[in-house]
């Protein structure tokens, strides 16, 4: 990380998706809300829906379509049970998938979840410059995503190159 580069706070949505949480029991939504702050990065939505392709889908579409919002991030529905959805439901509307970041997600997972890492439908694309990552539901995973791949990549002063210029709010720096 270069401390001389430029800040960019960026604008992040939370999403949790999941048939039996609350707010007051999201604790993966709400560690998300808390990281993306502590970066100095703005919380400009977050909501919870049960795990509906079309629901998740038209919410996540809207803050596509919103200027103001630069990155979505995802918890839950990207498992293996008939329930997960997610990667279903968020892929059609990606301009360009990130492949490698459901490669890395579960490199790194591996460490901590050993072969079940394989079960991770962990996916990322870019929609209309805006970022989305689509994570387990765990708190656990959440916490890796974030730590391992998230906060650097959202990091404007990250070399040699970052997520933050694709978006509508870090495109001067490219």
């Amino acid at each position: 990380m270069h401390q001389d580069a430029e800040f960019v706070p960026l604008n992040i949505a939370i999403l949790t998706l999941s048939d039996s949480r609350t707010f007051e029991t999201d604790t993966s939504g709400q560690m998300l809300a808390d990281f993306t702050q502590r970066a100095g990065h703005k919380l400009a939505a977050r909501e919870l829906c049960r795990d509906d392709v079309y629901r998740s889908r038209a919410i996540v579409s809207a803050w596509v379509a919103n200027a103001g919002i630069d990155v979505v991030i995802t918890t839950g529905g990207t498992g293996l049970t008939h329930r997960d959805s997610t990667p279903e439901a968020l892929r059609p509307l990606f301009d360009r998938t990130i492949d490698g970041f459901g490669e890395l997600f579960r490199y790194v997972s591996v460490d901590e979840i050993g072969s079940s890492t394989v079960q991770s439908r962990a996916i990322a694309g870019l929609a209309n410059q805006t970022l989305i990552f689509c994570l387990p539901g765990s708190t656990g995973a959440c916490r890796t995503g974030w730590n391992q791949i998230l906060s650097e990549q959202l990091d404007s002063r990250h070399k040699p190159c970052n997520f933050a210029a694709q978006t509508r709010s870090g495109e001067h720096l490219l």
